[in-house]
């Protein structure tokens, strides 16, 4: 009798010690995925090796990458929120409130078809790089001029670019140059806003959308 009670008091200790390893596996995993689902998103994912990722501001996102896509080698566009220091911001609370991030589009290129220094070029085309936190209509500092970029090997093309720039103006270039450190993709609703909305607001001027199309349309054939 007191080998029995022995051996089922064993058992229990061994079934409480199970549960209890069991319960804190499951809790480490749980806070492990939530700490992963606040984590800004820097997406390289689903990205091929062939291909190349750079972020633009430029003002109002609409006209930026509505201008982005008609260019031959660029293969996706997406609009976001960069480099801000707050989490999950909405277009509401960039707008409206001191999030620190900027109105941003993403650019997948191809390389093969289309380099960085033609990106860098037209992207100049559309903003004034010498004026700060405004484009066109729109102020604040969320419509801030940045390029931000996932490589170290795009530095040295972007500064060459500026170098460049910067002779061309009486005032300092004041184009943010940074890494990507946060990113956010903002609401569906403003994605491929311009080819949804036709008649929707844009501070670019509608002819370089003609530019960026014919730019670099051999490399296509």
């Amino acid at each position: 009798m007191k080998k029995d009670k022995y051996m089922n008091t064993v058992r229990i200790i061994l079934v409480t010690l199970l549960c209890q390893i069991v319960l804190t596996s499951c809790s480490n995993s749980s806070g492990r995925q939530a700490s992963i689902e606040k984590t800004a998103t820097i997406e390289t994912s689903g990205v091929s090796d062939s291909l190349s990722v750079i972020y633009f501001a430029g003002g109002c996102f609409w006209g930026t990458e509505h201008f982005f896509k008609q260019v031959t080698g660029v293969t996706a566009t997406e609009v976001g929120f960069a480099n801000g220091h707050t989490e999950n911001p909405t277009y509401k609370e960039v707008v409206k409130k001191k999030t620190g991030f900027s109105e941003t589009v993403k650019v997948i290129y191809d390389p093969q078809k289309v380099d960085l220094k033609l990106l860098l070029d037209l992207y100049f085309l559309t903003i004034d790089p010498t004026s700060v936190n405004k484009q066109g209509n729109d102020i604040g500092d969320q419509y801030r001029t940045g390029i931000y970029y996932t490589s170290d090997k795009q530095l040295p093309f972007i500064n060459a670019r500026l170098k460049t720039e910067a002779k061309k103006h009486v005032r300092p270039v004041v184009v943010e140059v940074t890494p990507l450190k946060k990113y956010y993709k903002a609401e569906d609703y403003h994605q491929d806003y311009l080819e949804n909305n036709p008649g929707g607001y844009c501070h670019i001027n509608p002819e370089l959308f003609k530019v960026a199309k014919n730019a670099n349309k051999k490399n296509d054939q």
